[in-house]
């Protein structure tokens, strides 16, 4: 596949990748080293590969988008604290698979110190490590890395005179991943152009939602204005037509959409590897029925009521408390759980129409890096942390708990949410989701 062909540089500046790159090396210390692997090129079949993706921190700390690259941080280094071992430009393979960056376009257009090819960093790294007491990485992702990395303490420790092998190896993640949880401005742009570019694509997917019409012609419309608008899809949409939509990861879309029934689209862009993540719930025949109605109408409140506690120092879990209360609320009253609401959030009977979570970090990866607890308590909302907010409910087309009216309806609302200064910010605003503006849109269509 023409791996670096095609791909330019980040729409975030060198000096961003180099403040993140000093901030997480003053965190390791200078008896440490930091080595991060470029995504390896994954086959999808035979010799056919996966479109490239670059591994998330690898791009955080570098924006360097090939495969087959290693970045060494090395605090405190005379010569250089950021080297990229990488493929140096070679004519004969760049005929099959387009320019390469090499070394020093590393150098010059990356903000490198110092880049090597990758054919040499067995004979070049263990040098640069002897010494240090910490090796952070990535150990156990990628089993051809971790390989390769033993094998460099093996040679480190055959230099002459013995070399002095780091003691000990520390996961990486353990530092990298907070500093990603707080998004910069140059991140918040790209993420708000994903929001924007997803929006646009669901509203354009609405056109061709009809009676007769399968999921897959939906999922089309989705994929063609994403990547027309120089986006790829952030995961594999979910367009789920009828009880589909009670399959919570449903990734078939071959169905065809029934006049009646609901479609749930869920889907997101990735710009510049940051993702967006949108779900609706549409009726197919264009109005919604009355218990279809009822339903979504529970889940909006619930929303809004979970969108509400996104603010600077509260919990991460309050906004799924609060969705859980009015969905217990809202089931109660229609009479799909027995009892009051306080008690179907204590016993966790909700659980059989909402088992999922109300929300997850947002960023580079659609579930985002960032721990959710601290110390045991749920983490306190932070600005510039970004989090989508989802609840739903799904009543399995199987449940005769449920007079069969409700069964088979599947309904997720979600947005991607900012936590501000002051508040929060909706970033998926674009796409309504209020009963009446979407019956009107789809009334309105051509």
């Amino acid at each position: 596949m023409p791996a670096a062909s095609g791909l330019t540089a980040s729409a975030i500046a060198p000096e961003e990748f180099a403040r993140r790159r000093r901030q997480l090396m003053q965190m390791a210390g200078e008896d440490a080293v930091l080595l991060v692997a470029a995504a390896p090129e994954r086959m999808r079949n035979a010799d056919a590969a996966w479109p490239y993706r670059q591994d998330s921190d690898f791009h955080y700390l570098g924006g360097f988008p090939e495969p087959d690259a290693v970045l060494a941080l090395l605090p405190g280094r005379r010569h250089g604290e950021t080297v990229l071992f990488c493929r140096e430009r070679d004519p004969a393979r760049e005929r099959w698979h387009g320019r390469s960056i090499g070394t020093e376009r590393a150098v010059a257009e990356y903000g490198m110190d110092d880049a090597f090819p990758i054919e040499d960093i067995d004979d070049i790294l263990p040098g640069m490590v002897e010494g240090r007491s910490r090796v952070y990485c990535h150990f156990g992702r990628e089993p051809e890395f971790d390989a390769r990395l033993l094998g460099w303490m093996r040679r480190l420790r055959q230099l002459r005179g013995g070399g002095v092998v780091p003691k000990e190896f520390v996961a990486l993640g353990y530092l990298l991943h907070d500093l990603r949880l707080y998004k910069s401005r140059a991140e918040l742009k790209l993420m708000r152009s994903s929001a924007a570019i997803a929006a646009e694509a669901q509203l354009a997917a609405l056109q061709v939602v009809a009676p007769g019409r399968h999921e897959y012609e939906v999922e089309a419309e989705l994929l063609r204005v994403m990547r027309s608008r120089s986006a790829v899809p952030a995961f594999a949409p979910i367009v789920a037509g009828g009880a589909n939509a009670c399959v919570m990861h449903y990734q078939a879309n071959r169905a065809l959409l029934r006049d009646g029934e609901l479609l749930l689209i869920d889907a997101g862009a990735e710009v510049d590897c940051y993702a967006s993540d949108i779900s609706r719930t549409y009726p197919i025949g264009g109005r919604y029925s009355r218990e279809q109605r009822a339903l979504y109408e529970v889940v909006l409140t619930a929303q809004r009521a979970a969108i509400d506690e996104v603010c600077p120092g509260r919990p991460f879990s309050a906004a799924h408390a609060a969705a859980v209360q009015v969905l217990s609320e809202g089931l109660c009253a229609l009479g799909l759980l027995k009892g009051n609401a306080d008690a179907a959030v204590a016993e966790g009977s909700y659980q059989r129409f909402f088992p999922a979570k109300t929300g997850h970090w947002l960023g580079m990866d659609v579930h985002d890096v960032g721990d959710y607890r601290i110390a045991g308590e749920s983490r306190l909302l932070e600005p510039d942390m970004v989090l989508t907010v989802e609840p739903g409910l799904y009543v399995a087309p199987d449940d005769r708990s449920v007079a069969e009216r409700w069964r088979g309806i599947g309904i997720r609302i979600e947005d991607d949410v900012l936590v501000t200064r002051d508040g929060n910010e909706v970033l998926t605003a674009a796409v309504p989701k209020e009963i009446d503006a979407i019956e009107a849109l789809l009334a309105a269509r051509g």
